[in-house]
């Protein structure tokens, strides 16, 4: 049974900064794709930031310079530090898995949420202006 457990959510002001942490159980491959997907009210998710088992990493365009996605691979764990947040980036964000080699292509991991095929049960995420 593959779980994902998010940690790290809460409140901050805009500009400020949040490490979001996703420990993973369930399985023993440590090359497997994980992201990080967010989701607003209204909104579809969007992929916020990807990492492959080899470190490669991929960002949306809309968070590149401000957020850092890294995973421990001893200890299944996928990290998001979040830099300047803005109010538009409240949401809850959820941490994802591909252990079906769906969501790996030549150059690293995709965005597409039809890819992972597990998902925590999401963190919140509140900026307020």
């Amino acid at each position: 049974q593959v779980t994902l457990v998010e940690s790290g959510g809460g409140s901050v002001q805009d500009g400020g900064s949040l490490r979001l942490s996703c420990a993973a159980s369930g399985y023993n491959n440590i090359d497997y794709c994980m992201g990080w997907f967010r989701q607003t009210p209204g909104k579809e998710r969007e992929g916020v930031a990807q990492i492959d088992g080899s470190g490669r990493v991929s960002y949306a365009d809309s968070v590149k310079g401000r957020f850092t996605i890294s995973r421990d691979n001893r200890k299944k764990t996928v990290y998001l530090d979040m830099n300047s947040l803005k109010p538009e980036e409240t949401a809850l964000y959820y941490c994802v898995v591909d252990t079906q080699g769906r969501a790996r292509y030549a150059g690293g991991c995709s965005r597409w949420e039809s890819n992972y095929n597990y998902w925590g049960q999401g963190t919140q995420v509140t900026v307020s202006s």
